[in-house]
């Protein structure tokens, strides 16, 4: 049995990250690519919700981990960036314990986000780490599609709860930075699904001149 990894939202300043993880049998990976599973930013939102269904039909398990921003700035006090993908990587691949695991290298070496990642891990396990593994790798594919679509939906819950357009989450958003600039001007301070240890936030905490203690409080 094999498995692919990937995540949705590692850089937002809105919302959750997503990582997803797929574990089937290698006989069906082919039925992958004839389904026409690919890189999940190459597709259509449309088309990733219908591929979305038929991969998890496909799929023997998979799993999905929500990464709040909460958790991600907390975190990020004690751990790097690459040192969270690891923890998350191997969280799921402990609920899918595959033999073989297909991840997408988020360490700027590929091979030492692999090790890392076995390290950590409690079972014996190959690791293929590559850069772009979404593009090369059609269960890797799978599961960025997979992490996207389930994102996607709750940054939709989120613009319900606030009734208000959000964007994408990107900081390269206009959407996104309009609707947090205005959020301050309203409230003086963040909303609770923003990443405040994020470079952005920071910028706005100065601009704003937001004082850094109300940041605690979320």
């Amino acid at each position: 049995m094999i498995a692919g990894l990937d995540e949705a939202g590692k850089g937002p300043v809105l919302g959750p990250m997503c990582v997803a993880g797929i574990i089937i049998d290698e006989k069906k990976v082919d039925a992958l690519s004839t389904i026409g599973v690919k890189d999940s930013k190459q597709l259509s939102a449309k088309r990733r919700e219908a591929l979305d269904i038929e991969i998890k039909k496909l799929a023997d398990k998979f799993f999905l981990l929500e990464v709040t921003p909460f958790q991600i700035d907390d975190l990020r006090k004690i751990m790097t960036m690459n040192q969270i993908m690891v923890a998350c990587f191997v969280k799921v691949l402990e609920e899918l314990r595959p033999e073989h695991a297909f991840v997408d290298a988020a360490d700027v070496i590929e091979e030492r986000f692999g090790e890392n990642i076995k390290k950590k891990y409690t079972g014996k396990i190959e690791i293929t780490s590559r850069h772009n593994a979404d593009q090369l790798f059609p269960i890797v594919s799978a599961a960025s599609i997979i992490a996207k679509v389930h994102r996607d939906h709750l940054i939709k819950e989120l613009e319900r709860s606030v009734g208000i357009e959000i964007g994408s989450g990107y900081p390269s958003d206009p959407k996104t930075i309009r609707f947090l600039e205005n959020w301050i001007k309203e409230r003086g301070s963040f909303p609770d699904f923003a990443r405040c240890s994020w470079e952005t936030s920071k910028k706005l905490i100065n601009k704003f001149k937001i004082h850094q203690k109300s940041l605690s409080e979320y």
